[in-house]
């Protein structure tokens, strides 16, 4: 069994749980997740299994999207609500506060990365860090909103918000960078992620789905948002066997295909193209 199952993860489950139970369901250990979900978010998170695990890198790096609520006046140890309460503040914000705020986010942001990640500094995991209360310099990274805007008022000093972002774009320190640009604080008190690339939430299943046999099982092919070339009967023995080939094909990054399936991944090598990956069994 190779493919991808898009699963609406619940809410309270991390996305290694959600991994673990697919395995269990299909009795493989050959399975993977794209994008970290984190434990008290919810959303569509594509899962593959067998050789999709091969395609999966592809699917991380596409663009995403959140619905988000933001909560002013509370900072916390995670940015999120479920954090140790550090501080809290009297808040006094308008609606047109907040748009001007949103609208200065579109575009490149070199972003903070949460102390409560997996992203690893010096060999060890920057949650290791925080729970052994040490210090360390947190990484920036350049990201890039899309867009993002105001989809509520603001009400007891929440508002929610949705925003489409790169890769590498953590949620809760874009909402603590909003929040500062509020002149205040705010965590991330909820987040639902409703599309990453073109996978959508509504075409997503939840594990209770997914156990009683009730999903679709996406084919590597269909799951990357690559050039596709059908290779001719002449080289499709050279494409199975990882062999570089003159550049004909115009592509920086592209898939082989034959028959409505994938055979490999190539790129451009000066005048030729090389495999990045071969599935050829």
């Amino acid at each position: 069994m190779d493919g991808i199952i898009l699963v609406n993860k619940e809410k309270n489950m991390t996305s290694r749980d959600v991994v673990n139970k697919i395995s269990h369901i299909f009795n493989t250990k050959k399975v993977g997740h794209t994008g970290t979900l984190d434990p008290m978010a919810t959303g569509v998170l594509a899962v593959g299994i067998g050789k999709a695990l091969k395609v999966l890198e592809y699917i991380t790096a596409l663009e995403k999207e959140y619905e988000a609520e933001i909560t002013l006046g509370i900072n916390t140890d995670t940015l999120d609500i479920t954090g140790e309460v550090l501080e809290t503040r009297k808040v006094n914000i308008t609606n047109e506060d907040i748009d001007k705020v949103l609208e200065s986010f579109i575009g490149d942001y070199d972003m903070e990365v949460p102390i409560y990640s997996a992203v690893r500094v010096n060999g060890k995991r920057l949650y290791e860090y925080a729970r052994n209360n040490e210090e360390v310099e947190l990484p920036r990274h350049m990201v890039k909103v899309y867009s993002i805007k105001r989809t509520s008022d603001i009400k007891d000093n929440k508002f929610n918000i949705i925003c489409k972002v790169s890769k590498g774009t953590y949620i809760r320190s874009l909402v603590r960078d909003i929040s500062k640009e509020l002149n205040t604080i705010g965590v991330m008190s909820k987040l639902n992620r409703t599309t990453q690339g073109k996978f959508n939430i509504k075409d997503s299943y939840t594990l209770e789905d997914i156990e009683k046999g009730k999903y679709k099982l996406i084919s590597m092919l269909d799951s990357i948002d690559l050039p596709k070339v059908e290779i001719s009967l002449n080289d499709l023995k050279k494409v199975l066997n990882g062999v570089k080939l003159k550049d004909t094909y115009n592509y920086d990054l592209f898939c082989f295909t034959h028959n409505n399936k994938l055979l490999a991944i190539y790129k451009k090598d000066n005048d030729m193209v090389k495999p990045v990956k071969v599935f050829n069994n």
